[in-house]
């Protein structure tokens, strides 16, 4: 049966109760990338190097991990053609375990983006005040503003988010092919490696590197999910998110290969481990006294785009749980612009909070044993789904089903463990945050309630 969306009339822009199908294939990819290629690519590529042995390696390495990645994204893809509704993995986890379990992954994956937009909120006021020196003992003030404008774009509306994302997708990509260009006009040697450089230490030894290497690269590609959450407003998501989350993932393979081989011919095998930010010393090698400004102007362009892919995806988790009477009400308002603005507005309150609160180091580091665990429930309730209800329809069937889907739920499930071994004490803090979750789930969800709702949302297709 549809579901009824209550009308929020307090004020934020005038409320319509629909999200708006005005989205598609490019804006899937840009958002994907957006959120994808971000620091990690700057810096993780010394990491890889120096954990393993010779080029080839590294190669194969940063190929596995687009491999894997491909093969998340067509599990994924299955699910959110089957449930292509606004929120993300909640939605998975709520239609295979229910209403408890589901409102557990959404807050686990609400909190890691706030997390995730706070920090790259502090990243570029660091930034900006090192291309601008006079900005340098403004960083929280250029945080919080960076935040606010980021936010009133995405207020007035969905294609106003939309065209940011894009534009500065396509200046990121610009930017860093800008330098990738760059480093093959260079020779091997050709510079000293500068300052940043460290030694690489004693070798860890083939397997032992493999895993920190491993480690390092899925940390790289965690983003190639970010189109679900737009599933609600794509103009046919049958066929447009497939190609979003596959093309996602396809290019930022291209990018990270390109600026592993950019990095090795400019920097060498040994320069490359010896790094511990690449891209600046790849760009101190092509560019010179001018290096600093151009790593710097692409870091800026690089947390633009992700802070606006998250500004754009965390209201939509919201959106959905409040949706299905997880949440208050108010959360479900969207407004002409079709940006569902009160869950905007919290988002952006509780990351600026964040910003405030000192604590985001931690927070961090909490979040990156996190973030495996929540699309680790995606492909569990892929596998529960196709067992427990054959019959639903799938536009799309995950490739290689079921082995495709086994391999990388045990591979992310291994990269969990890893994560928590890694990280004993900020792992005890994910598990105290699952907890609390799941106590809140008990007296939120009623008893006998906790069975997943049949929903057709209602979605307009015209413009704003």
């Amino acid at each position: 049966m549809p579901v009824s969306l209550p009308v929020d009339t307090s004020g934020v822009g005038r409320p319509t109760g629909h999200l708006l199908r005005i989205l598609g294939v490019s804006f899937g990819i840009a958002v994907g990338v957006g959120a994808t290629v971000g620091g990690g690519i700057l810096r993780t590529p010394g990491v890889v190097a120096a954990s393993l042995g010779t080029p080839q390696i590294v190669v194969a390495v940063w190929l596995l991990g687009g491999a894997y990645a491909l093969m998340c994204s067509s599990s994924v893809a299955e699910l959110a053609t089957m449930l292509p509704r606004a929120g993300g993995w909640y939605v998975y986890s709520q239609q295979a375990f229910g209403k408890r379990v589901g409102f557990v992954v959404g807050c686990c994956d609400w909190t890691m983006q706030s997390v995730v937009n706070a920090f790259l909120a502090v990243a570029f006021g660091e930034f900006m005040g090192e291309l601008l020196p006079g900005l340098a003992h403004h960083v929280t003030a250029i945080a919080v503003a960076g935040m606010l404008i980021l936010t009133f774009l995405n207020i007035i509306g969905l294609k106003s988010g939309s065209r940011m994302q894009t534009v500065t997708s396509l200046l990121k990509a610009f930017a860093l092919i800008t330098l990738i260009v760059g480093c093959f006009s260079v020779s091997t040697s050709a510079q000293p490696v500068p300052a940043a450089a460290h030694s690489p230490g004693q070798h860890p030894g083939l397997f032992l590197g493999l895993l920190i290497a491993l480690q390092a690269v899925l940390s790289t590609y965690d983003g190639w999910y970010v189109p679900i959450y737009f599933a609600e407003e794509d103009e046919d998501p049958e066929k447009n998110l497939p190609r979003s989350l596959i093309g996602t993932v396809v290019a930022c393979v291209a990018i990270f290969l390109l600026a592993n081989a950019a990095y090795l011919k400019a920097l060498g095998m040994q320069g490359l481990q010896s790094s511990r930010m690449p891209a600046a010393d790849a760009s101190f090698a092509v560019f010179g006294g001018y290096a600093r400004q151009v790593i710097l102007v692409i870091s800026v362009i690089t947390v633009i785009s992700a802070i606006n892919a998250t500004l754009m995806t965390a209201p939509r988790v919201l959106y959905g749980m409040a949706r299905d009477r997880l949440l208050p009400h108010t959360l479900t308002s969207i407004n002409r612009g079709g940006t569902p603005a009160w869950a905007l507005l919290l988002c952006a309150l509780v990351s600026t909070a964040l910003i405030f609160s000192g604590t985001l180091e931690t927070l961090l580091a909490i979040d990156s044993v996190l973030f495996v665990a929540v699309y680790l429930s995606g492909f569990v309730a892929l596998l529960v789904l196709r067992r427990r209800e054959p019959h639903l329809s799938r536009p799309y069937r995950a490739w290689g089903y079921p082995w495709s889907t086994v391999c990388v739920l045990v591979a992310s499930l291994a990269f969990l463990v890893g994560a928590v071994i890694g990280d004993l004490r900020h792992s005890l803090f994910t598990i105290v945050l699952v907890v609390l979750s799941y106590l809140a789930s008990r007296v939120i969800v009623r008893t006998g309630a906790d069975t997943p709702p049949s929903i057709s949302p209602s979605v307009s297709s015209g413009s704003s």
